[in-house]
Formats: structure tokens, C-alpha cells, sequence
């Protein structure tokens, strides 16, 4: 009798952490389905979530790596507009993806969601994305507790050395890892496998959920 591949759904797989953690769960037991805007679905937009997971149908885990680019700058000078439309991707498109995802989620199944170091370190002109990412983090143990038995998580990532740099300059992008390095205990930048792994923990846990998985080098030490 041949084995049921397990499913596994990343929205916002098409690049960086979310590409590799593709490439880690991919074996011959398994079936990685991958959706992004550049794949046709906008997690911003509710009928179009809701109309992905009808054709998708049954799914075993469900990961969210899909970001926005959040405005930066002090509250008096931020957009407020800018401000809201990221959170319309990257917290109300992950609340939106749990919502639909959860009526075709298998026995055992799993919801992991993402937010990042900024939710709980206090650093200058990032408002916006300390509000998104500590929203999620309050957001998924409520959700854990909602949507229980399915077990619901969120991994925070620190600086990570993914194509959402490749906007800044070699030297800027090589001035910034270099303190980044020289800052944290661990001496090095995330890499997208080293974040991958948390993602997988989280999936593969059967005793986890409702948790909030840092790996930042030790960037909340201090």
C-alpha cells in the first residue's frame, strides 16, 4: 500500500526562507505546494485565500514566510497609509490565511506563522514593524487555543541574510552584516537554512503550539 504524501502549503515560499524551507521538506513522502503573489495569490485579499484553499483542499501544514515592506521612520513622519497597508499583508493576510486554512487542515495538522525579533526589541523608527510582529505574537496563542487540536506557532527570525537586502548596496549590505556580526553572540548573520530549521521544529513538535520560536543569533540578549 503506498504511503499519503504529507502536504505541506508555504505562502511566501517563492523566496528566502521560505524557498529553502521548501527545499528541506521536499522528499519523496512529501508534497510542497508553493503560493505567493508571483504564484497569483494575494494573502491581502480574503476571496482569493478563500478561493485557493476550495482548490487545494486537504492539507497537513500550513506556513506563512510572506512579508511586507514596512515603512520606516518616526511615528510624526511614517505614512499612515504606508503603515496600513502592511499591515494589511503581513498581519491581517497571516490572520486571513489561518482563518480559511484551518477548514481543510488534517488530523495533526499545523499552522505556523511568522513574526521577527522586533516584536519585543526596542529599536527607534520601526513602529510599524514592532507592531505587526508583536500583534502576531499575541495573535497565535489565541489562535492555538481557538483552533486547538490543530497546533498553531509563530518562529520570530532576526537579521537574515535573504534577497530582502539586495535593495541596499553591496558595501551597505556588507557594512550591515559586518555589525551585525561584531554585535551578536553567535558572530554570524542568519542564513535561510539556519531559520528553516525553526520552521520545521515547529511542524514536526507534535507537543508544541502556541509558542513563540526566536532564532536571532541572541539579538534579545541585549
Amino acid at each position: 500500500m503506498s504511503r499519503t504524501k504529507t502536504q505541506y502549503l508555504i505562502v511566501g515560499g517563492t523566496s528566502g526562507i521560505g524557498a529553502e524551507l521548501a527545499n528541506q521538506l521536499r522528499d519523496e513522502n512529501s508534497e510542497v505546494h508553493i503560493a505567493s503573489r508571483q504564484t497569483g495569490l494575494d494573502i491581502s485579499d480574503e476571496q482569493s485565500v478563500y478561493h485557493y484553499f476550495e482548490r487545494l483542499g486537504p492539507i497537513d501544514h500550513v506556513i506563512v514566510t510572506a512579508g511586507s515592506s514596512a515603512p520606516s521612520g518616526r511615528v510624526l513622519d511614517v505614512d499612515t497609509l504606508e503603515a496600513k497597508g502592511a499591515f494589511e499583508t503581513k498581519f491581517w493576510g497571516s490572520i486571513v490565511v489561518a482563518k480559511h486554512a484551518a477548514r481543510y487542515l488534517k488530523q495533526g495538522g499545523s499552522i505556523t506563522l511568522t513574526s521577527g525579533m522586533l516584536a519585543r526589541k526596542v529599536v527607534a523608527n520601526t513602529y510599524v514593524k514592532t507592531a505587526i510582529n508583536a500583534a502576531l505574537e499575541a495573535v497565535v496563542k489565541v489562535l492555538a487555543k481557538e483552533l486547538a487540536p490543530i497546533r498553531v506557532n509563530v518562529v520570530s527570525p532576526g537579521l537574515t541574510d535573504t534577497e530582502a537586502y539586495l535593495g541596499l548596496s553591496e558595501t551597505q549590505r556588507g557594512a550591515l552584516f559586518e555589525q551585525a556580526k561584531e554585535r551578536l553572540p553567535v558572530a554570524k548573520v542568519g542564513e535561510p537554512a539556519d531559520v528553516a530549521m525553526a520552521y520545521r521544529l515547529a511542524i514536526q513538535n507534535p507537543y508544541m503550539t502556541g509558542s513563540v520560536i526566536d532564532v536571532d543569533g541572541g539579538a534579545l540578549l541585549g
